[in-house]
Formats: structure tokens, C-alpha cells, sequence
């Protein structure tokens, strides 16, 4: 066994990025524009501030600038937790008996458990620059949800969560850390929104979607004065501040001089795929350097590989711009999977644009698939990682296994977002062998498309 490279590769304080990279600069073809659904024209930025906070609006429609510039208390607050560790998985490799060599991105040492916060407290950040009240937002998993109270605890801000329902039921103890931060929380669909009631009308029972949340948290966000609503993945700016998880681990792996063949990350909305891959997506496109970059989604919510690239709504209850994306139609409603987070209909637009043009790659894996990496990884490398990231996981040990094959000695790098010590249910389904595999038919998908808006 190597032990040119640390197990753990620490960048020092002073090497925490101090501008996130806005990777839609270096795109030949750029994202398409957010559409206003009643006029079909481009959202200007007076209509995006009535929903978000102006900072952020900017941060959203910037595709010229290449580095943003992080605020200092934003780089003091990372300092608690950042910079994360870029983890050689020795053991791993060892008992795979693979050529390859293994790296992930631990972005789970932080009481939120996950990547989120890096977002979080921007956004929290702006919104009580501006003098808001407070936020409101959506979580599926409910590791956004988190995030999001500790910065609005962290700055004084009240905080209005709606949560997929079937994550609600599913992880009260997640639910209980939110409101221990200080946030409301309420089960998605709801009672309390007119669109809540309207989804429940036309689909009694559902468990609730990611798509649901969002559309009940922009209501609440701007029929209450002094709010504003947040977004923990698919928009552009969201994916700019997860830029510290993909510009620290270049940073590390260039100070070992180790050179990633390919980059393997989760894909529900593309928060961490795209915050993970951006520098080496922005070598790619500069024609600096060449790496596979794989996006790992459920085979119960495909939204790249079985979606379709349109112009759609990005909530259910269509009061939100029109994103040209890889979607599965607003309508749809996914499986009660336990990888809550990558429950969406749709895909980053950058992400999307990026996907299209060929510059990256995606697979879709079962449920039962993933908690079998899972359980291994856990067993192996002794973190419990949460159901999103243990996709990575699983295409991560499948190429390592073909690796092995060929005798390649590729080198791969994949995100772990985080840990998955609130999915003790997932876990326990899956060790009394009660998971299931729910895989949507053609049928379904194309009912679902076949109501994309007219664009």
C-alpha cells in the first residue's frame, strides 16, 4: 500500500477559496434563460427580485463572470467546517482488489451533515443584508432544510421549511434538528398554501414531491412581506457557491500532483454535481485538461437519462419561471424512494446545457443497487454515508470493479455530500430486505411529458 498520499489530504485556512467560480462563463453555449410563464420572455431581474433576494438574482443571471468574489463572513463562517477533506480510500481499493486509485470529498463534517451549508449561509448571508424577515424553501431529504436554519439561526433570521411529506414521515429526527435551529416545518403537501390544497385535490394520498415543496414555500415567500424564498440546488447560483467543494478538491489533488481520470457525483437537482465538477468541467471547456464526468441518478426519478430536454415548469403547482432542463414533466410524482434529495422532475439548467452538448455523461441505479455500496463503504472506509451520496457510491465501486478487469489504473473521484445517520428507516428496509425497486414505465413518463407547457 502507497503511502505517498495521505489517507486525508487538509488544505490549511488560508487555502479556503476566497471567489466561488461561475463555470457558465467558460460555456460556449450557455444556459438557457428563465422564462416568465405568462409572457414566455426572459425573467428580468425586477421579476426575480419579488421571489429572491436581490444579490442572489444577480449571482443568477451572471454568465459572464468567471469568479464571484466569497464576502468575508461568509469565508469566516466556512471556516468552521471548511476546508473538507479530499479521503484517499485505501481500504476500499484493498478490498476491491482494483488498479484503480480512489478519492471522495467528505463534505459531511458539519452538524448539518451535508454539502448544503456552503449554500445555505450565503444565501442566509443575503437575505439579512438586504434586512428581510426571513426565508422561506423546500427540502426533500431534509439536509437542506438543516442547513438552511442553522444560517438563518446563525443571523437572526426566521426560517419557513416545507418538507416532502413522505421525508417528513420518514426522518422526525432530521425534522426535530430543524426546529431545534429555530425553523417551522411542515409536511408538503399542506393544508396551509391554496396550491397545497389544490395538489391534495388532484392527487389524494401522495406522498409529496420536491417539485410540491417549492411550489407552496414561493407562495408563502411572496404573499408574506419581509420574505423572500431560497433554493438549495438546480439554480445556477446555488450551484456557483457549491464551487468551494470542486475548487478544494482540485486544490488538493494538484498538491499531490494526482491527476483525476473522472469525476462521480449524485444527481437529484445538481447542487453538489455541479459544485463538485465545476473547475475541472471549466478545464474541459477551455481545452486545458479532458476528465469523464459521470452524474449518478435513481432509476425511479430519471430525469437524464429518460427525460426529455424542454422548456418546464419547476414546481408542481406552475407558479415558478420556465427552465430549459432534462425533466420528466412537473407532473410527476417519483417513487417514496429514501434518496429524498434526488426526488425532482428536473435538472440544473447549467447541468442540462453541459449534459446536452456531450461534456458529461449519466446512469441511472436501483435503490436496492445503492444501499448495497452503501453498507459496503460503511463497513470499509466507516462512514455511513447518506442515500444521495451513496449513488456516487455505487458507479464509483462500478468503475473501480471494470478497473480491475482491464488493470487500468484510472484515478476517480466522487462526492460524498454527506452522512446518513437520519436514514436509519432507509437502512433498516434495506437489512430486513424490504426495499423495493421502483423503476417508472414508459408510459408513465411520457403521461407526465406529455403535459410540458407550449414553449
Amino acid at each position: 500500500m502507497s503511502k505517498e498520499i495521505p489517507y486525508k489530504i487538509y488544505l490549511s485556512e488560508s487555502e479556503i477559496p476566497t471567489a466561488w467560480y461561475n463555470v457558465r462563463a467558460h460555456m460556449k453555449n450557455k444556459p438557457a434563460p428563465l422564462l416568465n410563464p405568462g409572457t414566455l420572455k426572459p425573467m428580468t431581474a425586477d421579476e426575480l427580485s419579488a421571489v429572491f433576494c436581490d444579490e442572489l438574482v444577480k449571482q443568477e443571471l451572471d454568465d459572464t463572470t468567471p469568479y464571484i468574489e466569497i464576502p468575508e463572513e461568509i469565508r469566516n463562517f466556512y471556516k468552521m467546517y471548511r476546508p473538507a477533506p479530499l479521503v484517499r480510500a485505501y481500504c476500499l481499493e484493498e478490498k476491491l482488489k482494483t488498479p484503480a486509485k480512489i478519492y471522495y470529498k467528505f463534505e459531511g463534517n458539519n452538524t448539518s451533515g451535508s454539502h448544503k451549508l456552503n449554500s445555505a449561509i450565503a444565501q442566509a448571508y443575503y437575505a439579512k443584508k438586504q434586512g428581510l424577515k426571513g426565508v422561506t424553501t423546500e427540502t426533500g431529504a431534509g439536509q437542506w432544510g438543516t442547513a438552511l436554519s442553522m444560517a438563518c439561526a446563525y443571523f437572526g433570521l426566521d426560517c419557513k421549511v416545507y418538507m416532502v411529506k413522505v421525508s417528513y414521515e420518514q426522518k422526525p429526527f432530521r425534522r426535530e434538528v430543524m426546529r431545534t435551529y429555530g425553523a417551522s416545518v411542515t409536511p408538503s403537501p399542506s393544508e396551509t398554501t391554496e396550491i397545497g390544497r389544490e395538489i391534495l385535490s388532484k392527487f389524494p394520498g401522495t406522498n409529496g414531491s420536491l417539485g410540491c415543496a417549492i411550489s407552496e414555500a414561493v407562495e408563502v415567500a411572496t404573499h408574506t412581506p419581509g420574505y423572500r424564498y431560497v433554493l438549495g440546488s438546480v439554480l445556477n447560483q446555488v450551484l456557483l457557491h457549491q464551487s468551494v467543494i470542486g475548487l478544494e478538491t482540485k486544490a488538493a489533488l494538484d498538491k499531490y500532483g494526482v491527476k483525476a481520470d473522472m469525476i462521480i457525483g449524485c444527481a437529484g437537482g445538481g447542487s453538489n454535481l455541479g459544485g463538485l465538477i465545476a473547475p475541472f468541467l471549466g478545464e474541459k471547456l477551455r481545452g486545458e485538461a479532458d476528465y469523464r464526468i459521470i452524474a449518478v441518478e435513481p432509476a425511479s426519478c430519471p430525469s437524464f437519462t429518460r427525460g426529455t430536454y424542454a422548456y418546464d415548469f419547476c414546481d408542481t403547482g406552475m407558479v415558478c419561471p420556465l427552465a430549459k432542463m432534462y425533466t420528466l414533466g412537473s407532473s410527476f410524482m417519483p417513487a417514496p424512494n429514501h434518496a429524498g434529495g434526488l426526488r425532482y422532475h428536473g435538472m440544473s439548467s447549467t447541468l442540462s446545457q453541459a449534459y446536452d452538448d456531450g461534456l458529461i455523461e449519466a446512469r441511472s441505479v436501483k435503490q436496492t443497487d445503492v444501499f448495497e455500496a452503501a453498507q459496503m463503504f460503511a463497513r470499509i472506509e466507516g462512514i455511513l454515508p447518506a442515500p444521495e451520496s451513496s449513488h456516487a457510491i455505487r458507479v464509483a465501486i462500478d468503475e473501480a470493479l471494470k478497473c480491475k478487469e482491464t488493470g487500468e489504473e484510472k484515478t476517480i473521484v466522487f462526492g460524498l455530500t454527506g452522512t446518513g445517520y437520519f436514514d436509519m428507516v432507509a437502512y433498516q428496509k434495506f437489512n430486513d430486505g424490504l426495499m423495493e425497486d421502483y423503476i417508472p414505465t414508459d408510459d408513465e413518463i411520457k403521461a407526465s411529458l406529455s403535459k410540458l407547457p407550449k414553449v
